[in-house]
């Protein structure tokens, strides 16, 4: 059983869309049963103007979201991570830092929004289209019963939900 809520860390290489969106999303709809965060291994140093639109337009707050390295993470003074997930493939590949926890990792692919070439308006809806498919993502895991779980059963339900 779980008092305290559960923390997860969203890796990306950029920290500046997918990242960004899953942690205010997971610490919107978690309720304080988690609390999330994000980082990058190379950090862009800012939030993509189409994320922030995105989550102003659905009134998910942005205030406190930033980009910023995963080394902030992997330090004894950082948050202790039940939970480290990888949501773009370039992070999934990287070797990570030495966490001071020992989290259940893996790999949530989404595409990236940020990669997107052309006009702002092609920019804007793929920024949207991966919010609804990171949003669906995270709706089915605060629907996890995670109080009664342990490391490994929790680890199992994140791989049976992992996007296909």
């Amino acid at each position: 059983m779980q008092d305290a809520p559960l923390k997860v860390l969203f890796l990306c290489t950029g920290n500046s869309a997918r990242s960004i969106m899953a942690e205010a999303l997971l610490n919107y709809y978690g309720q304080g049963r988690f609390e999330a965060f994000s980082a990058g291994s190379n950090p862009v140093g800012e939030i993509n103007p189409f994320v922030v639109e995105t989550l102003n337009d659905v009134r998910i707050s942005t205030a406190g979201l930033r980009s910023k390295s995963w080394n902030e993470f992997a330090t004894a003074r950082a948050p202790h991570l039940d939970v480290v997930i990888t949501v773009c493939g370039n992070a999934a590949k990287e070797q990570c830092p030495i966490w001071y926890s020992t989290p259940v990792n893996l790999h949530w692919g989404f595409a990236d929004p940020a990669a997107v070439k052309g006009p702002e308006i092609a920019k804007r809806y793929e920024t949207r289209r991966v919010y609804s498919d990171i949003e669906y993502q995270i709706r089915k895991f605060v629907a996890l019963p995670i109080e009664n779980l342990t490391p490994q059963q929790l680890e199992a339900e994140l791989r049976a939900i992992a996007p296909k």
